[in-house]
């Protein structure tokens, strides 16, 4: 049932992309007259649009679990009224009032908790939705992460956007740094080249321009898929043509990961690929899938699986530098922390 609904999750993705949103609409008079005049401005969102919003904004929606995550690590979630079935981190955010999936909230939930702005992404959200809400006199902004720099970016704008101090910058700069630490670390050793495995049948990977294909970059990696599009099909002749040397799977548990890399590794054409016949596969949280501050955590976690050699311990005295490199060496199955973001894996 998981896998079904996380086909129709990526189909959605794939049709109804947020980006290229039509002009602001009017707000309709009968939402004006809901609540007192607020005193106003314009700003563009991250996908080009003019949005008017509130000069103090003390109401937030947030349809995406990665911006109701980026909105509790700015220290705002008091400000946030409101969220989605799947937002589930930090555990706090599920007591939040839900509006539903991501893909279809309730526009009527939305409009009832009365929000100073609502939060939207294209990594998640449909266009649709930010145009019936904006048609409804509600203010969405949205977001469009498309590097890892880019989320970054992305938190310190919504955090000057709500007026959220500080914090932001603090939080970006230490993860920059830890992200400069890792670029320094793996300088000079080869990018692994993986392929990442969204969907099994039919077989779904990541466009170059996507932030998770920044991400494998980040971790010492490099997607093999050239593809145009965000989730592009594959056949089984191009990743054949291919050969990544690692398979890398996202999933909220490893048995999710083993079971799909146990369905591939049996068909015709993959027995052999390299990374099957060496078991080079890469079961990592879906923490990965969430441009969020998180995924640095992540990021750092998946070089230390594909590079294994350079986060080896220095060799203790007494001790065989052997002996403290296999100790030091991850199995072949690979797998993150388990964070429990599900919204790439449920239909709303």
């Amino acid at each position: 049932m998981r896998r079904e609904q996380r086909r129709r999750i990526f189909a959605g993705l794939a049709v109804l992309a947020l980006a290229g949103f039509a002009p602001p609409r009017a707000r309709a008079a009968a939402m004006q007259g809901a609540r007192p005049a607020l005193e106003t401005r314009e700003v563009t969102d991250e996908t080009g649009r003019r949005v008017t919003v509130p000069v103090v904004i003390r109401r937030i929606v947030s349809i995406a679990p990665n911006l109701t995550e980026t909105i509790y690590a700015l220290g705002a979630q008091d400000r946030l009224v409101g969220d989605t079935d799947y937002c589930d981190y930090p555990p706090e955010a599920k007591q939040k009032p839900h509006v539903g999936g991501a893909l279809n909230p309730s526009l009527e939930a939305v409009v009832a908790l009365k929000p100073d702005l609502v939060l939207a992404t294209t990594a998640i959200n449909r266009r649709a939705t930010v145009e019936a809400l904006e048609r409804l006199g509600v203010a969405v902004y949205a977001t469009d992460p498309r590097t890892v720099e880019g989320v970054l970016q992305s938190m310190r704008t919504l955090s000057a956007l709500i007026g959220g101090g500080q914090q932001a910058d603090a939080l970006a700069a230490q993860l920059q740094t830890r992200l400069a630490d890792l670029r320094a670390r793996l300088a000079g050793d080869p990018p692994r080249r993986a392929l990442f495995v969204v969907w099994v049948d039919p077989f779904i990977s990541i466009g170059p321009r996507t932030f998770l294909a920044d991400a494998l970059r980040w971790a010492g990696a490099e997607s093999v898929v050239r593809a145009r599009g965000d989730w592009p099909q594959v056949s089984l002749e191009e990743v054949v043509r291919l050969d990544p040397e690692y398979l890398v799977f996202a999933e909220a548990d490893r048995a999710a990961g083993e079971s799909e890399f146990e369905e591939l590794k049996v068909r015709p054409g993959w027995r052999a690929l390299r990374a099957v016949k060496e078991r080079h596969i890469a079961i990592v949280s879906d923490a990965l899938d969430r441009p969020a501050p998180r995924m640095i955590d992540a990021i750092e976690e998946l070089a230390k699986q594909l590079h294994p050699e350079l986060f080896q311990p220095k060799a203790v005295a007494g001790r065989s530098k052997r002996e403290t490199r296999e100790e030091a060496m991850p199995p072949r199955i690979f797998r993150f922390s388990r964070f429990k973001f599900r919204y790439l894996r449920n239909s709303s």
